[in-house]
């Protein structure tokens, strides 16, 4: 049997503890630069810029495209990267309707939350309660709005919302703290028309126009006192009408000398009044008056309303 080849123990390695550290090394280092490239990704891309514009207004106008955004918001120091941020759109799915308005980025954020916000409508403005009671006019909105609203233009709404006089819905709204005069105007409109809605069958079957509806609900608002007046005094304006009289209405001081409806509506009114105009109360009255306490007093015949002038009115 041939002997076994003697093992020469000198020959082998002592151990693995050198290359274990040399792996150890490589493995830091790498971690290291990976890290590095991350942050440093991160602060090139993704971050918000030093300068980021914290409270203020940044406004997206009607119509902006995602490249027409995200070079404005590239501009106004909102945003690093104009790739990262329309990557950012595109995941979260808003490329296709850009939300427009004015949004308020209270600090810094990096672009995926500002792209986040943009696509969600996440506006963050404060919003202001504004209440427009039943019966006011255009310049009585007016004042309203522009003690309220910083941006709120009082000549301009005046000059735009004349041929809207009527078409404003009274109502509690909620604006941003930076809506102006065109956004008051375009949401009272809809707010209109949304209302209305459920009347324009109504209206229809009536046989009178929208126009003359809304004119004569706008007179109903002024003239009475509350909703058990508003059937009434709707019967007698249209009776009075319909026999050639003037209305003589003191709201409306043109009433007084020609025959109809104004040319326009005078006022906004509220559903109850529209209603009231679609549907008059038959009653035997055909004049009425406000006393110095604005009670209203009916009269069937002219001797009557004089008598009721002369008790109440003098």
């Amino acid at each position: 049997m041939e002997n076994s080849p003697l093992i020469d123990n000198q020959n082998l390695p002592l151990d693995n503890s050198s290359s274990l550290k040399r792996y150890k090394k490589f493995v830091f280092f790498c971690t290291a630069g990976i890290i590095i490239f991350l942050i440093l990704f991160y602060s090139l891309f993704f971050s918000a810029p030093k300068n980021f514009p914290v409270n203020k207004d940044i406004n997206i106008a009607q119509g902006s495209t995602l490249r027409s955004l995200s070079k404005e918001l590239k501009k106004e120091n909102v945003i690093r990267s104009r790739v990262a941020f329309e990557a950012f759109i595109i995941i979260y799915g808003g490329e296709k309707h850009i939300a427009q308005g004015d949004y308020l980025f209270e600090s810094k954020l990096p672009v995926f939350e500002i792209a986040r916000r943009i696509s969600n409508r996440d506006h963050h403005l404060i919003t202001i309660k504004i209440t427009i009671p039943e019966g006011f006019n255009i310049s009585e909105m007016a004042d309203v709005f522009s003690a309220k609203l910083k941006n709120f233009n009082k000549d301009n709404f005046l000059m735009e919302a004349k041929v809207d006089e009527g078409y404003l819905f009274p109502d509690t709204y909620f604006f941003f703290s930076t809506a102006n005069e065109n956004d008051v105007l375009n949401y009272l409109k809809d707010n209109f028309e949304k209302k209305i809605l459920s009347l324009k069958p109504q209206i229809i079957s009536s046989g009178k126009t929208e126009k003359d509806i809304i004119t004569m609900a706008s007179l109903i608002e002024r003239e009475a006192k509350g909703d058990a007046d508003r059937g009434i005094i709707s019967g007698i304006l249209w009776n009075r009408i319909s026999k050639k009289m003037p209305l003589q209405i003191d709201a409306a001081p043109e009433t007084y000398k020609t025959k109809g409806l104004p040319k326009n509506p005078i006022c906004d009114p509220g559903l109850e009044a529209i209603f009231a105009s679609i549907h008059p109360v038959n009653s035997p009255y055909l004049y009425y008056l406000h006393d110095k306490d604005g009670m209203i007093h009916y009269a069937r015949t002219f001797a009557e309303h004089k008598k009721n002038i002369a008790k109440y009115l003098k």
